[in-house]
């Protein structure tokens, strides 16, 4: 996709954005970027793309290195991709479209919101849903999750939201279950394995770990 089209889906996304829609400053901004917007734009955008094309348009935003498009920019994107990604069908269509690598990578972003958001729509998709959570094991997200929440020099939030997705990516889930004690083991957080049906034992595991952030 040129620079020119990854703009003008920006500049949709923006628009289109509960935080847009209640500042005046920030409607007359969108209102200027939507005069420069073709006629073909506006009927492909404004028509009505499908959610799988707001989810590629929202990763490219994401991952995109123009320094034009901010961190602010990236972090609108990321808020519009894990509201799309509450689907149960959506977060099943993140494989189809490829996009859990360039999820996963930004879980290694230098910008703590960035690592933030991307373990935040981690446990959204995986939530209750065990194609996603089989499919986040296959990629090798687990133990990139185990690390971010036993990592002492990490921000809180983000820690927490690594938990948040561990413990959705493992309930009622065994293999997941079963390979986050084993990270959890090998990072000194001695964990038994236990039955990813037991939410008490769950429960248990998932606020050990907050605990311990708590007494970072």
């Amino acid at each position: 996709m040129g620079d020119k089209r990854l703009n003008d889906l920006l500049k949709w996304s923006i628009e289109n954005t509960d935080t847009t829609k209640n500042d005046p400053s920030a409607q007359q901004a969108a209102a200027a970027a939507t005069s420069n917007l073709t006629p073909e734009i506006m009927a492909a955008l404004m028509g009505g793309p499908s959610d799988a094309d707001l989810m590629k348009a929202s990763m490219e935003i994401i991952t995109s290195p123009d320094s034009e498009v901010t961190l602010e920019n990236k972090l609108i994107a990321f808020d519009n991709f894990e509201q799309l990604i509450e689907s149960l069908d959506n977060a099943n269509n993140i494989a189809n479209l490829s996009l859990w690598t360039p999820l996963l990578e930004q879980l290694e972003h230098d910008e703590r919101e960035m690592r933030k958001m991307a373990a935040w729509c981690v446990g959204t998709a995986v939530q209750n849903n065990v194609k996603t959570q089989e499919r986040l094991l296959a990629v090798g997200g687990l133990p990139s999750l185990v690390g971010i929440a036993m990592k002492d020099s990490e921000a809180e939030d983000v820690r927490r939201k690594a938990i948040y997705a561990l413990s959705s990516a493992c309930r009622n889930y065994q293999p997941a279950m079963d390979l986050c004690a084993e990270e959890l083991t090998k990072r000194g957080h001695a964990t038994d394995k236990v039955d990813a049906t037991d939410m008490e034992a769950v429960d248990t595991i998932m606020n050990g770990l907050r605990e311990k952030v708590k007494a970072t």
